[in-house]
């Protein structure tokens, strides 16, 4: 796979994409993901613009004002790494306190610039388990066993 003319232009439009990122963008996600994507997280495994859209759509239906704060970015050649913030509201649970995920995203580029895979790595214990109530409290103490 050849990297794209020009990867740091490419990858500039992508972190200012997810920065914006909103309900009503969700029908732009063709001009940043090929047709073929694939999309990995802790949660899901998908292929496919309209599966990619899925995973956003629930995104938007579950949680109360996400957003994307992209820290860093590396890129070499047809790769790149973005490590970024993912910052939302609980629609349940505490819905006052804004949480923040911290994560980083391998993104493999198309030679039109578009995303030909994308992995998202973060740690669902720590970042999102831990947050929750009853769950939470579990987690935070199966970690204090584990490390005792």
């Amino acid at each position: 796979m050849s990297a794209p003319a020009d990867p740091r232009a490419a990858v500039q439009r992508i972190a200012d994409f997810y920065e914006t990122l909103s309900p009503a963008a969700l029908a732009d996600l063709g001009a940043f993901y090929t047709d073929d994507a694939r999309f990995k997280d802790p949660f899901n495994e998908v292929q496919g613009v309209p599966a990619i859209r899925g995973i956003f759509e629930h995104m938007y239906a579950n949680l109360q004002a996400p957003r994307f704060v992209v820290t860093q970015r590396m890129v070499d050649g047809d790769q790149c790494f973005l490590v970024w913030e993912f910052r939302f509201r609980f629609r349940r649970f505490d819905t006052a306190t804004e949480q923040v995920v911290r994560g980083g995203s391998h993104l493999r580029l198309a030679a039109d610039g578009r995303i030909s895979e994308h992995r998202d790595y973060w740690d669902a214990a720590e970042e999102l388990y831990e947050k929750l109530p009853l769950v939470g409290a579990l987690m935070r103490w199966l970690k204090r066993r584990a490390n005792g």
